[in-house]
């Protein structure tokens, strides 16, 4: 049996953590393993907890006291590299959206999304892949699509194409049977496609994607 996905929350109001708690205690293959009303507690957790206490993933509030959520991020991933952040916020501010993906969140959900949408949100990025919320990328596509030029090194067809899925939140496997070559290929295109748009992770080049203007 696959083990379930094991999830740190870090949220100050204790309601929405109560809402959350019994949205991931209905999933039958996701943990709830701890849950934190500050970043500072929650980051001293991750630092000194076990290897196997470590959580897969870290649904991370933005507007926390002390230490904000997007300050927090760096830290996190420092502490815990293979761990997997979605960022789940009441914010659609520009500035947080990009700024929360380019330091490596792999995810973005707002507070509205459903108790579906966010158990779905959990798995898909647990399992490689990335979530913007349709609200946020909807924002980024009709805000930020002509606020900057291009990047100097352009995409070649099949980078824009692959570019392309992973705004609709494929995974490669997914994006591979899609276009019907190996997952192997599409490694290798998104590895030049992060060089090119000069960025880490799937969230961050449909960002700069939208922003540049190329999606």
């Amino acid at each position: 049996m696959k083990e379930p996905i094991k999830v740190m929350l870090v949220e100050d109001h204790a309601g929405y953590r109560e809402v959350i708690t019994r949205t991931l205690d209905s999933a039958g293959n996701i943990q709830l393993l701890s849950q934190f009303g500050t970043a500072e507690i929650a980051l001293r957790n991750l630092q000194s907890s076990k290897r196997a206490d470590v959580p897969d993933l870290v649904l991370l509030d933005l507007n926390l006291p002390g230490i904000s959520g997007l300050e927090a991020i760096p830290w996190f991933l420092d502490y815990a590299p293979e761990i997997k952040i979605i960022v789940l916020t009441q914010s659609d501010k520009e500035a947080d959206i990009l700024s929360a993906v380019s330091q490596g969140a792999c995810g973005y959900l707002l507070k509205s999304s459903t108790a579906a949408q966010i158990k779905d949100a959990i798995v898909t990025v647990a399992n490689g892949g990335a979530t913007i919320d349709p609200s946020v990328a909807k924002f980024i596509l009709n805000t930020l699509a002509t606020r900057s030029p291009k990047p100097e090194k352009s995409l070649s067809a099949r980078e824009m194409e692959i570019l392309q899925l992973l705004g609709e939140g494929l995974v490669k496997k997914e994006i591979a049977e899609r276009l019907e070559i190996a997952v192997t290929t599409v490694a290798y295109h998104i590895k030049h496609i992060y060089e090119k748009l000069g960025v880490q992770n799937a969230p961050a080049a449909v960002a700069k994607g939208y922003k540049s203007g190329l999606l």
